[in-house]
């Protein structure tokens, strides 16, 4: 697939705010958090790819060569009736977490924390962007979409992420793992999207919870309300 690259006319201040534990700090300058959101605009690259596969979701086989057989109880369900899947992989790259760590190490550390919160953001905006990119391309298809799950969300383990990034093709865009299974950049999601036919038995898949909901780090500086 082609590699698909935003522009990033905007970083959401209030996103940045969340990220960096600050929701309730009603005193802290927003100042700060906008000029934060502005360099990290500056300095990152936003880059994202993505490949579709079909999928049997009684086995829960990816269909590629060789298949990848996804573990888990809750992905499961959450992919339950789909019968195909998209596999993504987004990026900023690393200037600007290379940018993150100088000024922590200059003594900077709430300039620090700001940036990389404001580049987690970033990412998140690059990967909700591909997601409303795909909608209508798979609406014309005949299918809907399920919200996107990583590998860490619910019980999907992190072991599962190399097949992740070999289906989603993320090399293509430079993103890896670390020794520890960590994606390289830092800054990096991988994902899978469930797309099912729109029937009357998957509708009410669509009112489960998702997201920060999924999570059982219930003590998350950055868990949505």
């Amino acid at each position: 697939m082609p590699i698909y690259q935003p522009p990033l006319l905007t970083i959401d201040p209030k996103e940045t705010r969340r990220y960096a534990g600050l929701m309730k700090a009603k005193d802290f300058s927003e100042d700060l958090i906008l000029e934060a959101c502005q360099d990290a605009r500056l300095l990152a690259e936003p880059k994202g790819i993505w490949e579709l596969y079909d999928y049997d979701c009684q086995s829960q086989r990816v269909e590629a060569s060789p298949p990848f057989i996804i573990e888990g109880q809750k992905i499961g369900r959450h992919l339950s009736g789909c019968d195909k899947v998209i596999l993504l992989s987004a990026t900023v790259g690393e200037t600007i977490e290379n940018e993150v760590t100088q000024r922590f190490q200059n003594g900077r550390y709430a300039e620090s924390v700001l940036l990389d919160a404001a580049a987690t953001t970033a990412v998140e905006q690059v990967a909700d962007g591909m997601e409303k990119m795909l909608g209508p391309k798979m609406a014309a298809q005949g299918y809907q979409m399920r919200w996107r799950f990583s590998p860490g969300y619910g019980d999907w383990p992190l072991s599962q992420q190399p097949e992740v990034l070999r289906l989603a093709k993320a090399e293509e865009i430079g993103v890896r793992l670390s020794s520890s299974l960590m994606l390289v950049p830092r800054k990096s999601i991988t994902a899978i999207i469930g797309l099912y036919r729109a029937t009357g038995a998957t509708a009410d898949h669509q009112h489960n919870p998702n997201g920060c909901a999924t999570c059982t780090n219930y003590n998350c500086p950055s868990r949505k309300k």
